[in-house]
């Protein structure tokens, strides 16, 4: 995940069933994601994310969101799940998700949030909810951070406004309900992926030539 030349976008499908799985996640594989993340709070969600990792794991990283203890950590640990997306700064669930050896993306919005995350062991870190404070803040922040931390903005990004966090300094961005929404068509899961692919390349091809 911390690659930003290799579409360091995150699918974040919230709300997703089960059924849906199958429809959903290859297209976003086919359009060029590589990290899809399934919140805690969709129907089923150890269903889903236990079909997912089964049936997608060997083609991307299948990640769990909005975690918030530890035991959930735990039970995501048995099903697989190599990627803990949190919506708040939790030392201990950072510590956890790094004892099974699962990437940990832990949501922060200060830079005091930052570094107790980064002080728990995370090299990523997720600015939660990005649209509220702006590429201008994630350049403050990233001016204050060590180099070796990634930070990812999530929360209302758009592929209008995605070169902006990225030029910002951000090394990806966690896509939401601009790219999913629950009980939308597969044709509108394939428009939007595509639309938020197509951004990310244009501001590679100018920036990571």
């Amino acid at each position: 995940m911390n690659e930003a030349k290799t579409m360091p976008l995150v699918a974040i499908l919230r709300g997703i069933t089960t059924d849906e799985v199958d429809t959903h996640i290859p297209l976003l594989i086919e359009a060029g994601f590589r990290t899809i993340e399934i919140p805690l709070n969709s129907p089923e969600w150890e269903k889903s994310i236990a079909r997912a990792v089964k049936n997608y794991g060997k083609q991307a990283t299948i990640g769990a969101g909005t975690v918030l203890d530890v035991e959930s950590v735990n039970r995501l640990a048995k099903i697989g799940c190599r990627l803990i997306v949190t919506p708040n700064t939790n030392p201990e669930v950072i510590r956890q998700a790094l004892y099974h050896q699962m990437q940990v993306l832990p949501g922060c919005a200060t830079a005091t949030e930052a570094f107790s995350a980064i002080a728990a062991g995370a090299l990523q870190i997720k600015l939660f909810p990005a649209n509220q404070f702006g590429p201008g803040y994630v350049q403050a922040l990233r001016s204050v951070l060590p180099l070796h931390i990634a930070v990812y903005a999530v929360g209302g990004i758009t592929p209008d406004s995605l070169p902006h966090y990225l030029k910002a300094g951000c090394a990806g961005v966690g896509l939401g309900s601009d790219l999913y929404k629950a009980g939308q068509s597969p044709e509108q899961t394939r428009e939007r992926a595509r639309a938020f692919i197509a951004s990310y390349q244009s501001f590679a091809a100018a920036h990571y030539a």
